[in-house]
């Protein structure tokens, strides 16, 4: 299928990447809008991708209202991809990326930017601090400063299920832990974990990995006004000390990617667009 071109329109495609094809949607902006660049998106990790779909699409809309190109690829094993989760690893997703990324810029959709949500975000930061000469930006949802932290709240589901089943936790956390570390592929919440994927999460710190010399838009979503992420507010310290241009944006909603009834977040979805139509035009200024 050829979808360039096709200005206005919500394009399903598959585009092909070794072993198999990755499924994607491209937004591309309206008739008589100008194109501006194309934006890459990097999903969240398991079930937090499917409570964000909402969100993500709505945002894919705006940002290609005001004339950016958006495409939204499922990763190895996740969504409507080929392959399956078993076998995913996160340099395997960087290889995904990195296709994709040369897809749209070969196709004209760039200057590019890279926007990743929770785990997404950190592998985007990961993969664009090798690949930064053809990035033009970071946009960073409520980004895990952490792989090893946020993959033991994933392995905590599994030890809440051994709760309700057996009353025990089945030694925690920590015991599957072990067995990851020892080569098993563990199963939890319907999704399957190979010791290699494990490996590297828990190896990616958003701290460790400045993007060197981009612009970031790092947004934050908290429940009250006047509440502060400081784990975050650290990271974004370091790496403007480290030379980033890091914009930093704390907003009021609720945690879209794990709330047991899908919501929306029209603050970040607002504070988002406003960054794009307003904060790009001044970086792209100051690189004339």
């Amino acid at each position: 299928m050829n979808v360039a071109d096709r200005h206005g329109q919500l394009e399903p495609f598959y585009l092909s990447v070794e072993p198999g094809a990755r499924f994607c949607l491209l937004h591309l902006p309206p008739s008589g809008v100008a194109l501006r660049g194309g934006i890459l998106y990097v999903h969240p990790f398991a079930e937090e991708m499917n409570k964000a779909r909402r969100m993500a699409a709505a945002q894919a809309r705006r940002f290609a209202q005001t004339g950016y190109a958006v495409l939204q690829m499922d990763l190895l094993g996740c969504g409507d991809s080929g392959g399956e989760l078993r076998d995913a690893t996160v340099s395997g997703w960087c290889r995904d990326l990195q296709v994709a990324a040369d897809w749209m810029l070969g196709r004209g959709y760039g200057p590019l930017r890279v926007w990743g949500l929770r785990f997404g975000a950190l592998v985007a930061s990961h993969w664009v601090s090798t690949y930064g000469n053809d990035i033009d930006g970071l946009v960073l949802w409520q980004p895990v400063a952490s792989g090893d932290t946020h993959l033991t709240q994933f392995l905590r589901i599994s030890v809440a299920g051994d709760m309700l089943a057996s009353g025990t936790a089945g030694g925690g956390a920590g015991a599957l832990r072990k067995r990851l570390a020892a080569g098993e592929t563990l199963e939890v919440a319907g999704y399957e974990i190979n010791s290699t994927l494990a490996s590297e999460m828990n190896a990616l710190r958003l701290a460790d990995i400045p993007p060197s010399g981009l612009a970031v838009d790092w947004f934050e979503v908290v429940p009250e006004a006047g509440s502060v992420a400081p784990a975050s507010a650290r990271v974004v310290e370091q790496w403007q000390h480290a030379g980033m241009r890091v914009r930093y944006e704390v907003v009021t909603g609720e945690p879209f990617w794990t709330t047991v009834e899908i919501v929306d977040c029209p603050a970040l979805l607002e504070a988002t667009t406003r960054a794009s139509s307003e904060g790009w035009k001044q970086d792209t200024a100051s690189r004339a």
